[in-house]
């Protein structure tokens, strides 16, 4: 039960990330390109050393390799039927645009909402996938979480910034970035109500295969993309370096 708690804590603290990106987006409207993208890469390869060495490779060994992989593509499609019917988007480089005055308040204020909706569907599972991490090692789940954490800040942003722009909020502007990370927790308790009481290897080999699958296409779909949006990619490339370089030597020394 204690470690119920803690993984609980974990995606609470990640999830509050998004409101550090909306105080920020208060401060600067642009978080910069080498910021994102070095920052957003280093996410991807942090999850992606984790969904294949960690979390692929635990399902293989409670599954079985068919098994275990079938798990695996199963959680990889859940994310992309969910990405493909409410999809969002960062729009930094557009956010100056809403300062002109042909800008529509209602047409912003909406658009926004749709952002931040987007948002907290797309944290659900990543909450679901640092309380599984964590279930199996804290080590694991601690390092999920920072992962998610990072690419969780220019989220708050794209929450924020165009929420305060239509209507001059600051409050508006935290709280809708705010509830779009709340969906963290919320994601990590329903799992843990639902499965906590079955759990054993087949159901958290199940769950971690499953979560694998959501961190590859959540790097290869939305964080890599964005990471060299900015144009440079030489950049990106070291930030999924130092992630999985970091990543590796956690492994190895933990």
């Amino acid at each position: 039960m204690e470690d119920f708690f803690f993984a609980i804590i974990l995606t609470a603290i990640a999830g509050l990330f998004t409101s550090i990106g909306s105080v920020m987006g208060f401060f600067f409207k642009d978080p910069g390109p080498k910021y994102l993208t070095l920052s957003m890469g280093f996410s991807a390869g942090v999850m992606i050393l984790i969904s294949f060495v960690e979390l692929l490779q635990a399902g293989i060994e409670s599954l079985g390799f068919f098994i275990g992989h079938v798990w695996f593509f199963l959680g990889f499609l859940a994310m992309f039927l969910i990405d493909i019917n409410v999809s969002h988007k960062y729009e930094f480089e557009g956010f100056e645009n809403l300062k002109g005055e042909k800008s529509n308040g209602v047409k912003m204020e909406k658009t926004s909402l749709l952002v931040g909706l987007g948002v907290f569907i797309h944290n659900f599972p990543e909450g679901m996938a640092t309380f599984a991490g964590a279930l199996k090692d804290i080590q694991l789940g601690i390092m999920l979480a920072i992962a998610i954490a990072i690419h969780n800040i220019p989220e708050g942003i794209a929450v924020a910034v165009p929420v305060y722009t239509s209507t001059k909020s600051g409050k508006k502007a935290f709280l809708w970035s705010f509830l779009s990370g709340v969906s963290e927790p919320l994601g990590a308790l329903i799992a843990g109500l639902i499965l906590f009481p079955f759990l054993n290897d087949v159901v958290l080999g199940i769950m971690l295969s499953i979560v694998g699958g959501f961190m590859v296409f959540i790097s290869l779909d939305e964080l890599l993309p964005v990471s060299r949006s900015f144009g440079n990619e030489h950049l990106s490339i070291l930030g999924i370096l130092i992630g999985m370089f970091v990543m590796a030597l956690s492994l190895a020394l933990l």
